[in-house]
């Protein structure tokens, strides 16, 4: 080691406690054993708190851990090991929902002035793509459908519906890949993941089936699961 500047590191200790505290509560209520959760201070993009549970003892591995205790972490189904907050991937969700609309904003999908009417959910042949208020929330346009959240708003311009033509695979993911959503970010911890944006030709040879225009509902919103389908997207940190 040799004399230098001292490290400051954005983690602010109060946080990163009343994170955990929280995460650990929910996680008992809800009877799961799981979970990450990640403070960003959007301004800056600096981590105040990054939290994955089941976690473990960083002492057990200061003085060199014992096989017994090591072989336990790695036996244990939760995987307490891996952090989850940095190398986990997950659908985003409507975390997605605003990148949407900027794409449809920049390719004249929509304008400010563009309505569709939520009335519960769209029908593509033997699916159903609900919103997430049963009954709907009426006429919404950009602004709203961001505020409300609103499901079908962005089914409609992310996949079009009956005469609503939208973007397609093609340009949702060009926008998402200059929103770097399928990078990583570069936080200074080992083994980041990145995001990952499905295309037609890897669902074609990982799948072996060709893309439906369901997939295409659920990649704007990232329900699904990768194992299955419909797709979806997923993003790590």
């Amino acid at each position: 080691p040799t004399p230098g500047k001292h490290l400051n590191l954005a983690l602010d200790i109060d946080i990163q406690k009343k994170l955990e505290n929280l995460l650990d509560k929910y996680l008992k209520k809800k009877e799961k054993s799981k979970a990450a959760a990640v403070a960003m201070d959007p301004a800056t993009g600096k981590i105040r708190g990054l939290v994955s549970l089941p976690s473990f003892n960083n002492n057990n591995f200061s003085a060199g851990i014992s096989n017994e205790k090591y072989q336990s972490y790695l036996n244990n189904p939760d995987r307490p090991l891996f952090n989850r907050a940095v190398a986990g991937e997950y659908p985003p969700g409507s975390t997605i929902k605003p990148f949407i609309a900027a794409a449809a904003l920049e390719e004249n999908i929509v304008d400010k002035s563009t309505t569709i009417n939520s009335t519960g959910g769209i029908e593509v042949g033997k699916w159903f793509f609900p919103d997430w208020q049963a009954s709907g929330h009426g006429i919404t346009n950009v602004t709203k459908a961001i505020a409300r959240s609103v499901n079908t708003y962005f089914y409609y311009i992310s996949g079009g519906y009956e005469d609503f033509e939208g973007m397609g695979l093609e340009v949702i993911n060009k926008y998402l890949t200059k929103f770097n959503l399928n990078q990583k970010i570069g936080i200074d911890l080992p083994s980041e993941s990145s995001g990952f944006l499905p295309t037609k030709e890897w669902k074609q040879k990982n799948k072996g089936t060709q893309w439906y225009i369901g997939d295409t509902y659920n990649l704007s919103i990232g329900q699904g699961n990768l194992l299955s389908t419909p797709l979806q997207i997923t993003n790590s940190i």
